[in-house]
């Protein structure tokens, strides 16, 4: 199967491949902030398909992640915010030899909540109501729904109105999100659950997240696989856009880590 060409803007010209993945609702120029920390490195700043500059791309998440690794330098180290996080994984599991490393940044392998039933306990995560009043109003009106669903990203944060205010100021330069690739990104939110192949996942893997984040749980940890490939760490006072609200603590986290498998 052949993919359209993503947009990818891609920063240095030695180093190691870095790819950044952004998350729903929002385009490349969110990582805008890292540029600087990140010059050492080639990095391509991904458009997700049908995001920012990207063209739409059909299917699930199985395309998406297999378009990704086809126009992107194997062995690179991927970072993944969000529905990037969940989308790097998935590139991972799938096509081992394009991840050297993985980064997680608030994400989850299972976004929505799901309730006990006989064989597994309950998985805690964005309410199914929540993710279903979203997809029914991207029809109504796309731009405010993204910009709620960035209102919720910041709760908990300590300075909600500024950090979606940063978010919004980076992102707004692109063209809006089509209505496809919302609704795909919906779809994958809710319906995704990599809880059973992510330990397929041998990579090294830096998992990093908000104390405060109300999309991903930091309780989750505990219900995660955990190897010697894999270090958690929590970011306090911050929601789900750490390296925006929290960028020195963030890259204190990142950057060490980055050097050792680099």
């Amino acid at each position: 199967m052949s993919f359209p060409a993503l947009h990818i803007d891609t920063e240095g010209s030695q180093g190691q491949d870095i790819v950044l993945l952004h998350g729903w609702g929002v385009n490349n120029q969110v990582f805008s902030p890292l540029k600087n920390a990140l010059q050492q490195y080639r990095v391509h700043y991904v458009d997700l398909p049908g995001f920012g500059l990207s063209p739409n791309i059909d299917g699930d998440i199985t395309q998406w992640a297999q378009a990704l690794a086809e126009q992107l330098p194997q062995q690179a180290i991927w970072i993944g915010w969000s529905l990037g996080g969940l989308i790097a994984s998935q590139v991972a599991i799938n096509n081992p030899e394009s991840v050297a490393a993985l980064v997680t940044i608030a994400s989850s392998p299972c976004f929505m909540a799901r309730e006990t039933n006989n064989l597994t306990p309950a998985w805690f995560g964005i309410q199914p109501q929540v993710l279903a009043q979203f997809s029914s109003q991207l029809s109504h009106d796309l731009a405010r729904t993204v910009e709620r669903f960035l209102a919720i990203q910041a709760m908990g944060s300590d300075n909600p109105k500024s950090d979606i205010l940063h978010i919004k100021n980076l992102v707004l330069n692109k063209p809006l999100p089509t209505q496809q690739a919302l609704s795909q990104g919906l779809d994958m939110l809710a319906q995704v659950d990599l809880r059973a192949t992510i330990p397929q996942i041998e990579q090294p893997w830096l998992r990093i997240w908000g104390k405060l984040d109300s999309l991903v749980p930091r309780k989750i940890i505990t219900a995660l696989p955990n190897s010697d490939n894999i270090e958690d760490v929590v970011v306090h006072k911050a929601s789900h856009a750490p390296f925006i609200s929290h960028p020195d603590a963030f890259l204190g986290h990142l950057l060490p880590w980055l050097t050792k498998y680099s």
